[in-house]
């Protein structure tokens, strides 16, 4: 008909329900200011309906994805899960009795919240020194659910200090351990610090704990070695730290200290940041403390204080500890990517 539009695509502002504006392409024949009031209706109607089913859909998927999280943490905590973790004390406690062969690190790991197989060593360990206090403190433990310390608090009665940067992070570790059935009567303490040498000792003495812990981890993804050397309001008998692995066992190196070094990304791993394990074997050594393994990747050394546990946990060989395909191809394919970079000799 002449004078009249074409058969065009127009959009539609629609504003739902907890969705906001949502502007919609509508298919019609007629511009939108000819078009009757009621089938104005109709065509909001419709959309209406399809951006609820929508929202509805996505709401079902995030309420599977919440409760899926609840059950997997729940199994975590679980009789069945305390029972077998408690098994696994008393059978290396045997071993250790009866002078039995002990298994290594790589044969007793196991993750239930830790990243990788740290919850297995640590376990073992305390098993066989045995915990003193049962205080650990954790420097950049994120929400403390995923991390060195959560499974000695939930599944062991541990108690003590999570630390991390991120406040939302901080204020949901704070929001899970006040409701968790076996924290909630005294749940660790949390602090949102940004963690630096000047400043952690005060940090860690104005929440109460100083002299003899039992555990501190560190991992902060930048300068781990400095803040570790920094130390001294603590003892801890035992310390995790994140190692850089691509170094391999020869190289005694560390990032430079800066207060606001930040780690980037490199192919998806956290390359230039940390100090190489010799370096870390280096600083254990003039504070007291030997290296007694790693983890099977390498990304965390264990060090026991060199008053405890001598004769069930020896001295390591770094050389050894980084005997792993993955530290093979670490070096071989990341390190070029950071070498050149600054490094500091420790």
């Amino acid at each position: 008909m002449a004078g009249e539009a074409p058969f065009t695509s127009r959009e539609v502002s629609l504003t739902l329900p907890g969705a906001g504006p949502q502007c919609v392409p509508l298919a019609i024949s007629k511009p939108c200011r000819d078009l009757p009031c009621e089938e104005m209706k109709s065509v909001y109607r419709k959309f209406r309906r399809m951006f609820r089913d929508s929202l509805l859909k996505r709401g079902l998927v995030h309420l599977e994805t919440a409760v899926r999280a609840e059950i997997e943490l729940a199994q975590k905590t679980s009789v069945a899960s305390k029972t077998g973790q408690l098994g696994l004390v008393q059978t290396w406690r045997s071993q250790l009795h009866r002078k039995e062969p002990l298994p290594c690190f790589r044969d007793v790991e196991f993750r239930a919240f830790s990243q990788n197989g740290e919850d297995g060593i640590l376990l073992y360990i305390f098993s066989l020194i045995g915990p003193k206090n049962k205080i650990c403190v954790e420097i950049c433990a994120g929400d403390g659910i995923q991390c060195n310390s959560a499974n000695l608090i939930l599944n062991h009665g541990w108690t003590g200090l999570l630390i991390d940067g991120n406040e939302k992070l901080v204020q949901r570790g704070k929001a899970f351990y006040s409701n968790h059935p076996d924290t909630f009567s005294f749940p660790p303490k949390f602090a949102h610090a940004w963690i630096d040498r000047e400043t952690v000792n005060a940090l860690i003495a104005g929440h109460g704990i100083e002299g003899e812990i039992d555990l501190l981890s560190i991992d902060l993804d930048g300068v781990d070695y400095w803040v570790w050397e920094a130390v001294e309001v603590i003892s801890p008998r035992v310390v995790v730290a994140e190692t850089q692995c691509i170094w391999g066992a020869e190289r005694s190196v560390s990032v430079p200290y800066r207060r606001d070094f930040k780690s980037p990304l490199i192919r998806g791993f956290g390359v230039y940041s940390g100090a190489s394990l010799p370096a870390f074997v280096r600083l254990a050594r003039r504070k007291g403390y030997r290296l007694v393994g790693t983890q099977a990747l390498g990304f965390n050394a264990f060090f026991v204080r060199n008053d405890i546990g001598v004769d069930v946990l020896p001295e390591a060989s770094a050389a050894v500890c980084l005997d792993h395909p993955f530290v093979h191809w670490a070096s071989r394919e990341l390190l070029p990517l950071v070498r050149d970079k600054e490094w500091v000799d420790v």
